[in-house]
C-alpha cells in the first residue's frame, strides 16, 4: 500500500521533484478559459471544413490585415441559419467564447451565431476608414510629395504575370526605354494580400536605388479591391519615405489607397505614363530650346556686330589724332589771342599811367613851384601850419618857406602895408 498523496502544488511550486500531472494543468485551464466572457469577432475565412454527416464544422478565421489567425468551431445547426453556406475567402462576424479540450489539449473559440458581412456593410466601414485617416491629416494635399523628374529606379507593386505589370513596363519603356524597374510581386486579392503588400512596400521603400513606388492591380470588384482599402496598408504607405503612385482598378474604382497615395492614378497605365517622362517630347523640347537659344545668340552676336559697325564708323576712331589735333590747334589759337589781350590791356594801362603821371606833373604842387610860388608855413613848436592869412603871421612868427628847390626859414616882421 502507499501512503497518502499531497496535495498538488499551484503553479508557482511546482517543481522538477514535485511536477503537476497533466490532468491538474489542464483542469486549472478548463476552469480558466471558462471565465473568459464571450465576444464578436470579424475575420476572414481561410479554411472550411465541414465533412458529411458531421455535426461540427472546422474553420480557421484570419486577420484581414496581419499573419494572425484563430481556430473556430460551428455547430451545423448555425450554420443552417444562414442564407448561403459561407466559402473561403468570405468575411463574417462570429459570436462565441473560447473552449478548452482537456483530451487533446487543444483550444477552440465555439460559435454559437455567425453573419456575413454584406457589401453595403463593408463599403459602410471604408468610409470609416476614409474619414478616419482624413481626419489625421494622411489624405491631405499638403502632405503629398511631388514625383521625381527622372527616378534611378521604379519600384513595382503587382501581381506575378498580371496585366497591370505589362500595362505600366510597357508604357514607361515606351516613353522612356532607359528606365529600370524593381519588381516586388505580392498577392492583389485574398488572404494574404494584404501581408504581402506591406512586405513589398516595406523592401521598396528601403532600397535608396528607388525613387518612386507603383502600386498597381487591375480591375475587379469591391471585394477583390478590399485589400488596397486595408488601414494598415494605408498608413504603411502613408508612412513611407518614397512617393507612392497609385494605379489599382479603372477609373470608376476608388480605394482608400488612392487618397493616402502621393498620386494616383486611373489606370495602370496611366502611372507606367506618369512615372517617366517621355523621352520624345523632352527630345523636342530639348532641340526647341537648342533653337530659341541658337536664335538669342545669333540674335546677340548680329546685334553687338552693328553696335561695333556704327562706333567703327564714327569720326573719332576713324581719325582718332584728328581731333587732337584741331583741339591743340583750337588751344594755341586760343592762348595766341590771350596773349595778346594780355599785351593790349598792359599796353593801355601803360599809356594811362603815363597820361596820368604828365597831368600830376602839370597840375602837382612841384610844377607850381617850380613856375616861382612858394609854400609859406608857421613853425610853432615844431607843428608846421600853411599860412593862408596874414593874422596868423604876426612879427615875430617863425615862417619856413619852401620853393622848387627846398626850403627856407625866416621870421615874420608883421604884415606889409599896400603900395
Amino acid at each position: 500500500m502507499t501512503g497518502p498523496q499531497a496535495p498538488p502544488a499551484t503553479a508557482g511550486q511546482t517543481t522538477r521533484e514535485n511536477p503537476w500531472p497533466v490532468r491538474a494543468l489542464t483542469q486549472r485551464m478548463t476552469e480558466y478559459i471558462s471565465r473568459a466572457p464571450a465576444a464578436w469577432v470579424e475575420g476572414q475565412i481561410a479554411q472550411f471544413t465541414l465533412r458529411p454527416g458531421a455535426q461540427t464544422a472546422y474553420l480557421t478565421l484570419r486577420d484581414a490585415s496581419v499573419t494572425m489567425s484563430l481556430q473556430v468551431t460551428c455547430s451545423r445547426s448555425v450554420l443552417a441559419g444562414l442564407a448561403a453556406p459561407p466559402s473561403e475567402g468570405s468575411r463574417v462576424v462570429v459570436h462565441g467564447r473560447f473552449e478548452f479540450y482537456p483530451a487533446r489539449g487543444s483550444l477552440s473559440f465555439r460559435v454559437d451565431e455567425m453573419h456575413p458581412v454584406g457589401l453595403g456593410e463593408l463599403l459602410a466601414r471604408l468610409e470609416r476608414v476614409r474619414r478616419l485617416l482624413a481626419a489625421e491629416g494622411l489624405t491631405a494635399a499638403a502632405r503629398k510629395r511631388p514625383l521625381p523628374f527622372l527616378p534611378r529606379a521604379v519600384g513595382l507593386i503587382t501581381g506575378r504575370a498580371s496585366a497591370a505589370e505589362s500595362d505600366v513596363l510597357a508604357n514607361a519603356r515606351a516613353r522612356w526605354p532607359a528606365v529600370r524597374f524593381r519588381i516586388e510581386y505580392a498577392a492583389v486579392q485574398g488572404l494574404n494580400a494584404v501581408t504581402q503588400l506591406i512586405d513589398a512596400l516595406t523592401r521598396l521603400d528601403a532600397d535608396p536605388e528607388v525613387d518612386v513606388i507603383v502600386i498597381a492591380r487591375g480591375g475587379g470588384s469591391v471585394e477583390d479591391l478590399l485589400p488596397f482599402s486595408d488601414e494598415t496598408l494605408c498608413r504603411a504607405v502613408a508612412a513611407c519615405r518614397t512617393p507612392v503612385i497609385s494605379a489599382v482598378g479603372h477609373e470608376p474604382d476608388h480605394p482608400i489607397l488612392d487618397d493616402v497615395a502621393d498620386v494616383r492614378c486611373s489606370t495602370p497605365t496611366d502611372a507606367g505614363k506618369r512615372v517617366v517622362p517621355d523621352m520624345a517630347a523632352e527630345l523636342r523640347q530639348v532641340e526647341q530650346l537648342r533653337a530659341r537659344a541658337r536664335r538669342a545668340l545669333t540674335g546677340w552676336v548680329l546685334t553687338e556686330q552693328a553696335r561695333l559697325g556704327r562706333l567703327t564708323a564714327a569720326t573719332v576712331l576713324a581719325d582718332p589724332l584728328g581731333p587732337i589735333e584741331r583741339r591743340r590747334q583750337d588751344v594755341q589759337v586760343a592762348t595766341e589771342r590771350a596773349r595778346r589781350w594780355v599785351h593790349t590791356t598792359l599796353d593801355r594801362a601803360d599809356r594811362d599811367l603815363a597820361h596820368r603821371r604828365a597831368q600830376l606833373s602839370v597840375l602837382g604842387p612841384a610844377a607850381t613851384l617850380a613856375r616861382g610860388y612858394a609854400v609859406v608855413q608857421t613853425v610853432d613848436a615844431g607843428t608846421r601850419t600853411v599860412l593862408r592869412s596874414i593874422d596868423q603871421a604876426p612879427a615875430g612868427t617863425t615862417l619856413r618857406v619852401r620853393v622848387a628847390d627846398g626850403a627856407v626859414l625866416a621870421v615874420s616882421d608883421g604884415a606889409a602895408p599896400d603900395s
